[in-house]
Order: structure tokens, then sequence, then C-alpha cells
């Protein structure tokens, strides 16, 4: 905060790194670039996804510009701990959507409300956006190769509607 200490009291401020990244990863880096703008992303501002693409099957973030770049390196966001939790979220996401089916027809012991709560309320809530963005985008059937059959219900409209935070 030593670059805009007045924003230490500022709610969006604390939007972008979670305690551990900004204490441990980010402290008081802040990156600009040549015009003096800000290098790392602001959510409440700007789409993530529009800078960073997360790889579903490591549980880490490429860079899709200098934005995303620096956004990774100093909040630490593909650090071990990070990516196997999105790895360990994922599969979660996974075994919800394939127990949706019998969740609507009563015969597997779920409702379907339930399902769709454990799948908001995962900790890496980053995993089930990503796989809702991804899986109408060129080249879904690679990235889906490993869970060709959550495609469709990925897909389905009123699940996208109960799983979407932001319009995808």
């Amino acid at each position: 905060m030593a670059r805009a200490p007045m924003r230490t009291f500022d709610w969006l401020n604390h939007l972008l790194a979670c305690a551990n990244c900004n204490s441990h990863h980010k402290r008081e880096r802040f990156p600009v670039d040549e015009h003096q703008r800000p290098l790392l992303i602001d959510p409440s501002a700007e789409d993530p996804f529009e800078h960073l693409m997360l790889s579903l099957s490591v549980g880490e973030y490429r860079a899709l510009t200098e934005k995303g770049r620096q956004t990774i390196e100093v909040c630490g966001l593909n650090r071990f701990a990070l990516a196997r939790a999105r790895q360990n979220v994922y599969q979660v996401v996974v075994l919800c959507l394939r127990s949706l089916p019998g969740a609507v027809r009563g015969d597997n012991g779920y409702r379907l409300a339930e399902l769709l709560h454990m799948i908001r309320e995962q900790p890496c809530a980053d995993v089930c956006q990503a796989m809702l963005r991804q899986v109408n985008q060129p080249g879904a059937a690679v990235v889906f190769a490993d869970v060709p059959d959550v495609v469709e219900l990925l897909r389905d409209e009123k699940v996208r509607a109960a799983l979407l935070i932001t319009g995808c």
C-alpha cells in the first residue's frame, strides 16, 4: 500500500488477493506499464478471464496478456497448493455434474438443489466458471477429453443459469 495508502480502506482493493497472496506474495509489488497503468487485474472493473486461462487438468493459470502474466507472478496464483486445490475442485465439480441426472430422476439420493449448491460453494469458484466458459470455446473436445460426459451438462441452459456468476 506504499504507492496508494488510502486504498488500504477501499473495499474494492481487497477483491484481487486473499490474505496469503497479499501478505506473502504480492506485498508491496504493484507493477505498472510505461504509462503508469496498473498491470494487475482489477476484478471489479475487468473480466479476469480476458487475461487468464485456467488449465483445468493441472489447476494452473496461463497468461493471455501481460496483465495476466503479472497477476500470476505477483500473486503467486500457480503455487502448488492452489493448483492442487483447483485440481481437487475440478474433480468434485465433475462428480456433482455426473450426479445431476440421477438427482433429477430421484434415483441416487441427491437433490438437484443440493448438488448445485455443492458446486457453487466450492472454495475455488474459478474452476466452475472456467469450465462453463471453456465448454463453449473452440477446442472444448480436447479440454474435456477426460470427461466428455459432462460437456452436455455444462452446456445445458438450466445448469448454466444456476452456476454462472457472470454472463459467459
